[in-house]
């Protein structure tokens, strides 16, 4: 009976010919589809011998595009972020300016000059001109790039104190994005960790009484995503870097990127050198607006030192993010850009409005209406600091996770959150975005 059962199943090459299943092929590729047949049409054989019933093949069909459709779901794709949070790593923090991309394009669909110097005809140096713009930018005397910040952190303490003590503050022994921990990352370098201070209070003191012969650097850590506030003390970075001895490294993680802007709560890069750092590492990917990347700038020795290290060629990047960063200093230099999350900020509140007005034209006041709101920095940048805005609230029949969901099916997801009852879109980090795209779409996801 069973065995009759199972011959009433379409044959996967069947099933790849229905024009819906072969629909997903640009998305998914063929041979994928027919591994996802082939996977439904296994369960479904488990059910039949379970409860002795074969379905109906549109039945069958509809099941693999479902599955197909959950796995196309999983693309990276384009989204528009309206959480009110500018930098969202989740959402691939800062976007990328369509000049800089447009500008590169012929370098990544081609060959490039990635390691060849072009004068010598000679292999060459992998980082292009990104050291003499950061110079620029930052004041540093050299740089080189690595894979993210985390990359920079472990190739500094991997490259300089392996076998050696680290002083770090116990209000800096932070956990980073993906549950990275600073211990974590020192032990996994073969650093060790020496902890001065408090949580909430360290002092230089604090820091120069932990120094011995075999202290390698002392290592400031950006309080990212948080912030200690009340009965709470730290020395000034110039104030410390003049307490440790000369052989004493001052590293610094400060993560945000923040080079020309002001930010509340954030220090410039420039500033950290003027005031003793020896190296600073920091993400391309937040407020510096460029590529996912990790950047350690500092000292010429130091740097080369790190250039030469085994696990540098383990963290660097390939040729887009190398021109894609080339690209970004270049016109933040030039003045023609400004990190994303500094444009962001001055879209002023009128503007705002204007956009929310254009928006919800046409939809009922009881469903949705502009109320103030608050954004957020985010990509560790600026924490606990807020900025006033904008944003649509919409008041849902149903749950407004049913919303959320819906809003993330459409064909461009929207993203927003949810506040008590009703469903929330930011138009600061919706700016720039479609607005006729997005008030069709809630239109019609209001009709009913």
């Amino acid at each position: 009976m069973t065995n009759d059962l199972f011959k009433t199943l379409p044959q996967v090459e069947r099933i790849l010919e229905d024009p819906g299943i072969a629909a997903w092929y640009p998305a998914l590729s063929r041979p994928l589809v027919a591994h996802v047949a082939a996977d439904t049409l296994a369960i479904i054989r488990e059910e039949i011998r379970e409860k002795g019933v074969a379905p109906e093949e549109a039945d069958i069909l509809s099941r693999i595009d479902g599955a197909c459709r959950r796995l196309a779901s999983r693309r990276i794709c384009k989204v528009i972020n309206a959480t009110g949070i500018i930098l969202h790593t989740n959402m691939g923090r800062a976007p990328l300016p369509a000049t800089a991309w447009e500008a590169v394009a012929p370098t990544n669909t081609g060959y490039s000059n990635l390691e060849l110097d072009l004068e010598t005809g000679k292999r060459g140096r992998r980082n292009g001109i990104c050291p003499d713009l950061l110079r620029l930018l930052t004041g540093c005397e050299d740089a080189l790039i690595v894979n993210n910040n985390a990359a920079a952190i472990l190739l500094v303490l991997s490259a300089l104190a392996k076998g050696k003590e680290v002083i770090v503050s116990r209000g800096e022994q932070v956990q980073i994005g993906g549950g990275f921990r600073i211990p974590e990352i020192l032990a996994l370098s073969g650093a060790k960790l020496v902890e001065v201070g408090t949580t909430n209070i360290t002092t230089v003191a604090d820091y120069t009484r932990a120094v011995t012969d075999e202290t390698a650097m002392v290592l400031i850590v950006h309080t990212s995503n948080f912030r200690i506030r009340g009965f709470t003390d730290r020395p000034r970075l110039a104030e410390l870097s003049a307490a440790l001895p000369p052989a004493v490294l001052l590293a610094v993680d400060q993560g945000s990127g923040t080079t020309s802007e002001r930010l509340s709560g954030e220090t410039r890069v420039s500033t950290l050198f003027k005031d003793g750092a020896h190296l600073v590492c920091f993400s391309g990917d937040k407020i510096l607006g460029g590529p996912q990347a990790g950047i350690v700038a500092g000292k010429a020795g130091i740097v080369r030192t790190l250039s030469a290290h085994p696990l540098q060629r383990a963290l660097r990047p390939g040729k887009s993010v190398y021109s894609l960063l080339e690209q970004c200093l270049v016109e933040r230099l030039n003045g023609s850009a400004t990190g994303y999350a500094e444009k962001v900020l001055s879209v002023t509140h009128a503007e705002l409005a204007r956009m929310g007005r254009r928006i919800l034209k046409g939809i009922p006041h009881e469903k949705a209406r502009l109320v103030d709101a608050q954004i957020a920095t985010g990509g560790g940048s600026s924490p606990d600091e807020y900025r006033p805005s904008l944003s649509i609230e919409i008041t849902p029949e149903g749950r407004p996770e049913d919303l959320l969901r819906s809003l993330r099916e459409l064909p461009t997801p929207i993203i927003g959150v949810i506040a008590g009852d009703a469903v929330r879109l930011y138009l600061a980090t919706m700016h720039g975005e479609n607005e006729r795209a997005i008030a069709e779409s809630l239109r019609a996801l209001l009709a009913g």
